[in-house]
């Protein structure tokens, strides 16, 4: 079992495919994480399994690898401990999953605004236009950049679980690239298919984040780093002025014209 400590996750699911059944019953999704090369051994610290759970899952891959012979669970040494009970994020974390909340409100209205979706007219597209400046303003510029240019220099930037968030981010800029290009020309359907590509993704990606990410460099920061994070954090809301707020009302206008249009049906 040690000899696979070292291994690539999609590695070992590769050669034992059973073991993707094991890790999705912990809610760890190796099988659909984009790059999947965290090591064996550092999986278990990432999603922050408590010692049962961490035992119960080396078993379960155990037998799954020596399927006719009992092998020593091997104990995997963590740089942190896991926490238990109600998560409680560090002040500048919290910041980032506030952001959160505000993508994940415009992600839940992304149905009804492709249902909506208005080439022909000016203000059809103008607002698409505005939809296209929320992923771009708010959710790139304004969250993503406190990210990569700030949280993620604190740890190794190769690692696979931040190289993952990183091609999400890519992979919706992409998608914003494509949404303009289609608007120029009056593209209805790639629009459309862009969007909800682009809904996919962020549900999952603020869930990896929330959920697993976030903890997991909690748990690894000092708090020196913490204090300093929070500092620059503050720094970049003040660069931006008011921009959440013209954001936020955007959403909630979204909110109400949605909710309206529903009550008349």
């Amino acid at each position: 079992m040690q000899e696979y400590l070292n291994k690539n996750i999609k590695e070992i699911i590769g050669e034992f495919p059973p073991v993707a059944d094991v890790l999705n019953g912990y809610d760890i999704g190796c099988v659909t994480c984009g790059l999947g090369t965290c090591l064996f051994k550092d999986i278990v610290g990432i999603h922050d399994l408590d010692p049962g759970e961490e035992a119960a899952l080396l078993a379960g891959i155990a037998r799954v690898i020596y399927p006719d012979r009992a092998v020593a669970i091997p104990k995997i040494e963590r740089k942190s401990k896991p926490k238990s009970g109600e998560v409680s994020y560090s002040p500048p974390m919290k910041k980032l999953v506030d952001e959160h909340r505000l993508i994940k409100r415009w992600v839940a209205v992304i149905p009804r605004f492709i249902e909506g979706l208005d080439v022909t007219t000016e203000a059809g597209r103008r607002l698409i236009r505005q939809g296209i400046d929320f992923i771009q303003s708010y959710a790139d510029k304004f969250h993503h950049a406190k990210e990569e240019a700030i949280l993620f220099k604190c740890f190794d930037e190769d690692l696979d679980i931040i190289r993952t968030m990183c091609a999400d981010h890519e992979n919706a800029r992409g998608r914003v690239r494509e949404m303009l290009a289609a608007l120029a020309r009056q593209d209805r359907e790639t629009i459309a298919g862009n969007l909800e590509a682009y809904r996919e993704l962020l549900t999952e990606h603020v869930k990896k984040e929330d959920e697993i990410l976030y903890r997991w460099m909690d748990r690894n920061l000092s708090m020196k780093q913490v204090g300093e994070l929070f500092a620059k954090f503050h720094e970049k809301d003040i660069e931006f002025g008011d921009t959440p707020q013209k954001y936020q009302e955007f959403i909630t206008r979204l909110e109400n014209k949605f909710n309206t249009e529903e009550k008349r049906k």
